[in-house]
């Protein structure tokens, strides 16, 4: 992953220790998922949204998983940067809050910039989405764990990378049940993210914006962009 050096992009204040923590687990998480992996930061005014990728590359979708932090106060910020960088940015932060200040806590944007991370440059619209239906937590995390041991069973050991690849594709492109174009890649990122619906929200909402899909619940969104049909 090709990294730039430059200067630091900024520091977003933070509302309190749960922000960060919070924010500290979904890297953490998204960290399985892709150990090299990266974050994109954006904040506007008074709200950072924090978008990972649970999939991409491959001929498969892309996926992305979103969460939103309401800042202590306003700032301008959009910074790729790696997932490592920024869990430790954090763990320092719950470790040593900055006295006199109040609850907010200042988050530094990592100086070393991603440059390769392709799906960074894919921005899901803010506006305009509609809601399409609902899919149970259920659904999501059956498709979750029965795509999970597809793919485990047929990428057995010596399997090439090639191999690998088209199986992945295959499994987590495959539309949801009851679904004509929602992949099941969503399932999978919103399992991988502990972004399911809980307790008291037995249904992850589903919305659509032009090619874009959206899952919300509680816990954060899950976005896609589906394909160009022939």
């Amino acid at each position: 992953m090709n990294r730039s050096d430059t200067e630091p992009a900024g520091t977003v204040w933070l509302p309190d220790e749960a922000a960060v923590a919070d924010l500290a687990t979904l890297v953490g998480r998204a960290r399985r998922l892709d150990p090299d992996g990266a974050a994109r930061l954006v904040a506007h005014g008074s709200v950072l949204a924090v978008y990972v990728c649970g999939l991409h590359g491959g001929g498969g979708p892309t996926v992305l998983g979103l969460r939103t932090v309401r800042l202590a106060e306003p700032s301008d910020v959009d910074a790729t940067v790696a997932l490592a960088a920024l869990g430790d940015r954090l763990a320092r932060k719950g470790q040593h809050v900055p006295n006199g200040s109040g609850p907010r806590m200042p988050l530094d944007v990592p100086a070393a910039r991603v440059m390769d991370a392709g799906w960074a440059g894919m921005t899901p619209p803010r506006a305009g989405w509609e809601p399409v239906g609902t899919l149970s937590a259920d659904v999501l995390a059956n498709a979750a764990r029965a795509g999970i041991a597809e793919v485990a069973a047929g990428a057995g050991t010596g399997s090439g990378a090639h191999a690998v690849t088209r199986l992945r594709a295959a499994v987590w492109g495959r539309p949801l049940p009851g679904t004509d174009d929602v992949p099941t890649g969503m399932a999978l990122t919103a399992d991988a993210l502990a972004f399911l619906p809980g307790p008291g929200q037995p249904e992850a909402l589903l919305f659509r914006s032009g090619r874009w899909v959206r899952l919300t619940t509680s816990r954060g969104h899950v976005l896609a962009r589906t394909p160009i049909l022939p």
